[in-house]
Formats: structure tokens, sequence, C-alpha cells
């Protein structure tokens, strides 16, 4: 299914997400330097340009692709009450044919992390995935002492599903991470952690 990339647009009772635009340059850059530290332990290292002008085009001009194409749905999270830039939540890798399936990543800047709204927007997403792009199949991972993000997916209904040994490099190093899902029409009851 392909969308149009000026038309993606989800609401949640607090957020809106919408695909990243040049006019958010300011906004992200200045989120994701003030949150650097609460970030870059849980990421793939940064560029030496992470954070330039070209470096988020280029982000914003990858979105736009990806979303046309069916690749992936990058969005960024903008609280409705004074539109401020929390986050950015991703469904990438979209596989079509017998898998329907893809790959959910999200930040949230240190200011605004434990506050519900990326529980509120995975919520959004998985479902918009289930049932505007009729994925069967939702999968995340992320490293086993990320307590945070283990609660998070867990509290969004993802079940625990293993581990897969030097799954991403994070920070630069390869590292073991924990594997999460979330099926549609799930029957499957609550899955316990290793």
């Amino acid at each position: 299914m392909l969308l149009a990339k000026r038309k993606l647009r989800l609401e949640t009772e607090r957020l809106t997400l919408r695909p990243p635009m040049h006019s958010d340059y300011r906004a992200w850059t200045s989120l994701r330097r003030d949150s650097r530290n609460f970030l870059t332990p849980w990421e793939p290292a940064w560029a030496h340009d992470h954070l330039s002008r070209k470096a988020f085009t280029n982000r914003v001009y990858w979105s736009q692709r990806s979303i046309v194409n069916g690749s992936a749905v990058p969005l960024f999270l903008f609280r409705r009450a004074d539109d401020v830039l929390l986050g950015a939540i991703t469904l990438d890798n979209i596989r079509r044919g017998p898998a329907q399936a893809g790959t959910l990543g999200y930040w949230t800047g240190q200011t605004y992390a434990r506050n519900g709204y990326m529980r509120e927007a995975i919520g959004t997403l998985v479902h918009f995935a289930f049932t505007r792009l009729d994925l069967s199949r939702i999968e995340a991972a992320c490293l086993p002492e990320n307590a945070a993000s283990r609660g998070l997916l867990e509290s969004a209904g993802f079940k625990y599903e293993g581990v897969a040994q030097s799954y991403l490099q994070i920070n630069g190093r390869w590292r073991t991470h924990v594997l999460y899902a979330s099926l549609r029409g799930d029957r499957r009851g609550r899955t316990d952690a290793g």
C-alpha cells in the first residue's frame, strides 16, 4: 500500500504523529543535542555530522521516499497542546508477501520520557499498521538491560520472543538484543522474558 507523504497524519488524545519536514530541523537538533547522553547508550553510534542540516535534509528525503514506496513509516511525535517535538517512531523494514511484517523503532527526548507519550504513539502506529497497512506482525528489539524500553513494549502488548546475539551495533559495538513482537489478532497469553 503506497501512502501519500503529505497526507499521513495520525492523531491521538495528546499527540500528532506525522512525517518529518524540513522546518523541523531546529526542534529536532535541539532535542537530540539536549538528550544526547540519555539516548546514546541505546542507539547506533552517531555519525560525526548527525546533527547537521545536511544529515537532517537527507533524513527528510529518506522519510518521504520510504512512505511513498511503502518500505517504512517514519513519524515525529508532537504534543498537541503546544506542538512541541517529543521524539520519533518508525515502522521500518516493511516486508510484504508471506511475511506482512515490519520493525518498530523509537526514541523520546529525555525531558519527555516516562510520561506515556511513546506508549500512546506505539498503540496508534501498531493499530495503523494492522488496519491500514494490512501487516500481520510488528517486531521490536531492545538491549536486555533497557528496562524502560522492555516495560514499554510489554505495556503496549508486545510479547517477548527470545534473544538475538550480536543483533545491532549500539554505541559502537555489536550487542545482543531481546526480541518482542505484536501480532494482529494475537491469542498468545503472557510470555515471560528470560
